[in-house]
């Protein structure tokens, strides 16, 4: 299908009206990565959650921890969705409670909701070494050992950083970071790596290695049937591994080597992150800091044993394969297990809001004694699409108008 439609445009190209061709060739490429059922679940998992989650994050910001309803229904539109606010949170009656008071609509969260929410708290304090370490490999991967706090904040949350993190983490840890402003304009500040360790210098691929006492190489979890996939992983992967920390100031753009570091660091990212994966777009903000290849989609996509390349809700993102045993992680970090934990809760109230609804539908025809056997069908098979749209996943949505509202929210990580 893809072909087909690629044929029918570079047949009506014009050189002397249309642009040139090749940005088309390369938003083509993109293309060419079937898709696979398991890891797209896994990307399609944190639609609702993310926006439910920042409805929390609201609460938590105001007085008492209580939001007119007034308030939240103006931060929709920050939120890019539509529609009346009351009736959303009243799908979530596990995470979001709705009062009257003085004639007006209030909302907080649920004792069970703020059990998890001091749950959360409780793991990002425990996980402090943890990230200062990840922060320290970030730069220490870097090519000038300094990262933009400007593109950094657009990932924190992809790698488990608290949102006060600059006032939290590196004002504690003055032996290895510290803020460098250059030029005097807010956009330019950065963070910057104040001493190297060794200790930290290893990358996932490398520790693997260690334990099993074997050299460096990148796993392919391929089917065997890709054959020539597999041939030229053998290839690529015959050569030795260049770690992403050491200094490859000397190795040629373009050669094997570079692509060799470029994949190990993208390899090395991916495995900071809480869910093993990257938005392109944001990545590529990057690329001069860890001196990622101008065309970093097409590097991708040559290696699908090692990443999984999808364009889901049209936004590219690239998944670690090795990360995932079909759409479930393999190792979960302790702040993934909290928000799955808010992610079931959810799913719990708003199971009960669909069977609470159909059963009030069900009263309401059964009343007006026009609950014929064709109604009967109707109305069971809409109940059944809904529940099937949550069942399995986090927030499931299937249709397209919705899926419009939620992407940018995803990929923008508001907040994972």
């Amino acid at each position: 299908m893809a072909l087909n439609i690629f044929f029918q445009k570079l047949k009506y190209w014009n050189p002397k009206v249309h642009s040139p061709i090749f940005p088309f060739l390369r938003g083509f490429s993109l293309w060419s990565m079937k898709k696979e059922p398991d890891l797209e679940s896994a990307l399609a998992r944190n639609r609702r959650w993310i926006v439910n989650n920042q409805i929390k994050n609201i609460i938590l910001g105001c007085p008492e921890q209580v939001a007119p309803l007034k308030f939240i229904q103006k931060k929709f539109k920050n939120l890019d969705l539509q529609g009346s606010a009351l009736n959303w949170l009243k799908k979530y009656p596990c995470c979001f409670e709705i009062f009257l008071q003085n004639e007006e609509n209030y909302c907080r969260l649920t004792k069970r909701m703020m059990s998890l929410v001091e749950e959360e708290d409780s793991v990002k304090d425990a996980q402090e070494p943890v990230f200062v370490e990840r922060l320290a490999k970030l730069l220490m991967m870097s090519f000038n050992r300094r990262l933009n706090v400007m593109k950094l904040n657009e990932l924190k949350r992809n790698f488990g950083f608290p949102d006060d993190y600059l006032i939290r983490i590196i004002p504690k840890y003055p032996e290895m970071f510290r803020i460098v402003n250059f030029s005097g304009r807010r956009s330019s500040m950065e963070i910057e790596l104040a001493s190297w360790n060794a200790d930290l210098a290893v990358s996932t691929i490398e520790a693997s290695a260690r334990k099993l006492g074997a050299e460096p190489h990148f796993s392919c979890s391929l089917p065997l049937s890709w054959v020539k996939s597999w041939e030229r992983f053998h290839e690529f992967n015959v050569t030795p591994y260049i770690s992403p920390y050491s200094d490859t100031r000397d190795l040629v753009e373009g050669s094997k080597e570079m692509e060799k570091k470029t994949v190990g660091l993208v390899h090395e990212l991916l495995s900071l992150t809480l869910w093993k994966k990257l938005s392109i777009m944001k990545l590529g903000h990057f690329k001069r800091e860890f001196c990622l290849p101008e065309k970093l989609n097409i590097l991708l996509l040559k290696h699908p044993g090692i990443f999984y390349v999808s364009n889901k809700y049209q936004i590219y993102t690239v998944l670690l394969r090795g990360g995932y045993n079909g759409p479930e992680l393999i190792d979960k970090d302790p702040l993934v297990i909290v928000k799955e934990k808010f992610g079931e809760l959810m799913q719990e109230g708003l199971h009960e809001y669909n069977q609470r609804r159909y059963l009030m539908n069900l009263d309401k025809k059964k009343k007006k004694g026009i609950f014929s056997r064709s109604e009967k069908r109707t109305d069971r098979s809409s109940e059944i699409s809904e529940q099937n749209d949550q069942r399995g996943k986090l927030g499931g949505l299937h249709d397209p108008e919705e899926r419009k509202r939620f992407f940018k929210v995803l990929f923008d990580e508001i907040l994972p």
